[in-house]
């Protein structure tokens, strides 16, 4: 017999009931029925003007869902502001005061009811919240704190009836301040390893072409430290956006989520080089290491590594003696090579748009020095725009065979480091081998679980087999380690969520694509999305727009050859039925 199959979603639980509803009723039955239903009735509202849908009610209780984390909890600081209102023009006995509760998790959809972990939650947040005021979980938190500016206090890991959960008190209601437990701060702490970041190197040399030179010394820091995988290092694209900068080392630590700061200087006159670099703890903006490194540039790499070492050192003593042996081994560059790497690299991170100019900085480099895996790597990155560019689809066959030959020579001088093992993975999922393209993903991760292309690269990997709820993991956990580049990495959210079937959160992430970066290929997105959704009408006139914008498309054929292959089938199901023949 077939069993009926389970709907699940994530979903954003709102959960409110009167304190001391009982001992009311005890008192007065009918004239507390009243004051609920007139509070019920604010609260019906405000759930309509903020979209917000009453899924269950038990006695006193209301159980809401709403589509935005950001809307429910609004929501719920403006239904306490408007019951404090209520209440001071009443008496005592008069008066009605709530707890809400909020949760964003995973929900079982049972008809209009919801049920599951993601209810249970926002109920035991809902039973720990203060009489007027509002409890959230860390889920919430993450994501309202990033776009409103509403103030919360973390309380900390909280038990109730057996559940453990991460809770904030919504600050602007004027409840008290609790304080969150010294036990479990220090839990929390010890759970998770301590993370670095390197700021961009000082240029002091009078030349300011060499620029380059103290940004390269940069990033060969955070390469030779993003080895060490005990604990997490900040990516060069956020780090680099405080360049110099005169922020403060506290408010520098807390926009890029790390605990210690690395920063120095790096001079350098004719074949003489003198570099600096200070280790600083940001909670007690406190300068616990620093050094001086004066050296002919022929030494410049051994620096480098005794730099990366000696930091890590400072960290964890531990791992000096785990790793040593991966730093040490890291082979010795030759400098001309690596001076036109750096140029390379320079230009690449600046404007991706001049990739001749990356690409010959990369052929001279290779031609100095054959050997240099880094600028294999670069060159891969270059080609791979080149490849999935329709400008230069007519070389497309020439750009992917040297990809190729590229990301296997990359491997071949470098075995264990996890850029070149990412790029071979990438050239077997231009050859269409997705099992080798997964191996070699996860491999690269393996090597490196703190950086923010492997995890990336392996969520994407995973796509190839539909295990896309796996994914969307990898890709969140990439937009952690480097949240400043996260624009990078949610561009890939909207093919995510149309693989699994979100189409809210498709037509969201659509929406918000096409708004940073505009194509004609979103117009066809949206198309098929709206036709998912049953908005058959508004589908048909997003396809219309699509097929002004692309003449060429002009059948369900022709889609078929520009589609996406991850969500290629549900993209022409949806399109069919907008009406694309």
């Amino acid at each position: 017999m077939n069993e009926k199959k389970i709907n699940r979603k994530i979903a954003v639980i709102f959960v409110t009931d009167v304190v001391g509803f009982s001992k009311l009723m005890e008192y007065n039955e009918d004239h507390t029925l009243q004051s609920f239903r007139s509070c019920k009735a604010i609260l019906d509202d405000l759930f309509k003007e903020h979209d917000g849908r009453i899924f269950n009610t038990a006695g006193d209780s209301v159980l809401a869902e709403f589509k935005s984390a950001v809307s429910a909890v609004i929501c719920a600081s403006e239904f306490q502001k408007l019951i404090k209102q209520r209440n001071s023009t009443l008496d005592d006995k008069s008066q009605m005061h709530f707890r809400i509760g909020i949760n964003m998790g995973d929900v079982i959809v049972e008809g209009s009811n919801l049920y599951g972990d993601g209810v249970n939650v926002a109920a035991r947040l809902e039973a720990l919240s203060q009489p007027d005021g509002v409890c959230l979980s860390k889920s919430i938190h993450e994501f309202v704190s990033q776009k409103t500016e509403l103030l919360f206090h973390d309380i900390g890991q909280q038990t109730v009836k057996n559940t453990t959960v991460h809770a904030f008190d919504l600050a602007n209601l004027q409840t008290n301040k609790r304080e969150i437990k010294k036990d479990n701060l220090i839990t929390e702490q010890e759970s998770k390893p301590p993370s670095i970041a390197v700021l961009p190197f000082s240029n002091l040399s009078n030349d300011e072409e060499q620029e380059y030179f103290a940004d390269g010394i940069t990033e060969d820091i955070i390469s030779n430290l993003s080895q060490w995988k005990t604990f997490p290092v900040i990516s060069r694209n956020s780090s680099f956006t405080f360049k110099n900068t005169k922020e403060k080392t506290i408010e520098i630590s807390k926009a890029l989520g790390a605990d210690y700061l690395v920063q120095g200087s790096v001079r350098k006159a004719g074949n003489k080089v003198r570099i600096t670099a200070q280790l600083n703890f940001a909670a007690e903006d406190k300068q616990i290491w620093s050094k001086r490194w004066d050296r002919s540039l022929e030494d410049i790499f051994e620096v480098q590594d005794e730099v990366s070492q000696a930091i890590a050192a400072q960290i964890n003593p531990a791992l000096k003696q785990q790793e040593s042996v991966k730093l040490s081994n890291k082979s010795k560059k030759n400098i001309g090579a690596w001076d036109e790497y750096l140029q390379g690299l320079s230009i690449y991170n600046k404007d991706g748009s001049d990739l001749n100019s990356v690409i010959s900085h990369c052929e001279k480099s290779i031609e100095l020095d054959a050997n240099f895996c880094d600028a294999y790597v670069l060159y891969c990155n270059c080609l791979q725009l080149l490849i999935y560019s329709h400008e230069f689809q007519e070389k497309r066959k020439e750009n992917e065979a040297l990809f190729h030959k590229f990301a296997n020579k990359a491997v071949e001088l470098d075995p264990e480091n996890p850029d070149a093992v990412s790029t071979l993975s990438m050239s077997y999922s231009i050859k269409r081998d997705y099992q080798k393209r997964l191996e070699l993903a996860e491999k690269a991760l393996e090597m490196n679980p703190n950086h923010p292309r492997t995890n990336f690269q392996y969520g994407q990997a995973l796509c190839n087999f539909d295990r896309f709820e796996e994914a969307l993991k990898y890709v969140n956990k990439a937009i952690d380690i480097d949240p400043i580049s996260k624009r990078n990495f949610e561009g890939f959210y909207v093919l995510l969520y149309i693989a699994l079937k979100d189409w809210e959160n498709a037509l969201h992430w659509c929406n918000t694509s096409h708004e940073r970066s505009p194509h004609s290929r979103y117009y066809g997105w949206k198309a098929a999305i709206m036709a998912h959704m049953g908005k058959i009408q508004e589908a048909k006139e997003m396809l219309s727009f699509f097929m002004k914008e692309r003449p060429e498309i002009k059948k369900i054929d022709d889609y078929e050859k520009v589609a996406p292959t991850m969500i290629k089938d549900i993209l022409i199901e949806g399109l069919k039925k907008a009406g694309l023949k």
